[in-house]
């Protein structure tokens, strides 16, 4: 599972490449380690059109996670969306795109310890976009916190390709490359939308 990621793209180029119409970010400074239950950028469809939020990551677990447990930590990666938990937020009006430039994968060494192997687009860290499902939410993060309501996300994951198997082969997030894979997540029908949630191709990802 993916639970690390960097954000260094400028405001600028988030809000071009995913056609954002309003920024209720204020100034969003580079992200180079972004864990669960951090607020982090998303683009979703808002009342007046596409807009750049801050949410926090991890959406709400399934009641089955949470028996005999006094907080809720989050979900952060989905896959299973054929599960009624996650089936309510597939719509169009809960789906965004998360903006990243690296996401790491823990991989396990020959003593059994983990370590974060980091990948890319490219060596340089070109914004790319993960499909993500958001939700207002009313729970408790952290006991010393208490009860909030906040906006969460999370986003999906598929079979992992041939540049992540060798280091986590379970899994690997679903990645959008261009302006009409993320217009196709944000606005087609579900069905259609659920299309993307497919392994990148081995030549659109590396390891830094």
């Amino acid at each position: 599972m993916c639970n690390l990621y960097t954000q260094t793209s400028s405001q600028d180029e988030i809000r071009a490449i995913a056609q954002v119409l309003s920024d209720h970010t204020g100034n969003l400074p580079p992200m180079p380690d972004i864990y669960p239950d951090y607020a982090a950028p998303i683009v979703r469809n808002g009342k007046h059109g596409r807009e750049l939020v801050l949410a926090r990551w991890g959406m709400p677990s399934p009641a089955f996670a949470l028996k005999g447990r006094k907080v809720d930590r989050g979900i952060t990666n989905i896959r299973n969306t054929a599960s009624p938990h996650w089936r309510r937020w597939l719509g169009v009006s809960h789906r965004c795109v998360v903006p990243f430039t690296a996401f790491s994968e823990q991989s396990r060494q020959k003593d059994g310890s983990f370590r974060p192997i980091w990948f890319a687009a490219d060596e340089t860290r070109p914004l790319r976009f993960f499909a993500g499902i958001w939700t207002s939410w009313t729970s408790v993060r952290k006991l010393k916190e208490g009860e909030v309501t906040a906006d969460l996300f999370g986003f999906l994951t598929t079979e992992a390709n041939g540049v992540v198997a060798p280091y986590h082969p379970k899994a690997m997030p679903v990645i959008l490359q261009n302006r009409e894979e993320i217009e196709t997540w944000l606005t087609a029908p579900t069905p259609v939308a659920l299309e993307l949630q497919r392994p990148l191709a081995d030549g659109a990802l590396e390891v830094l």
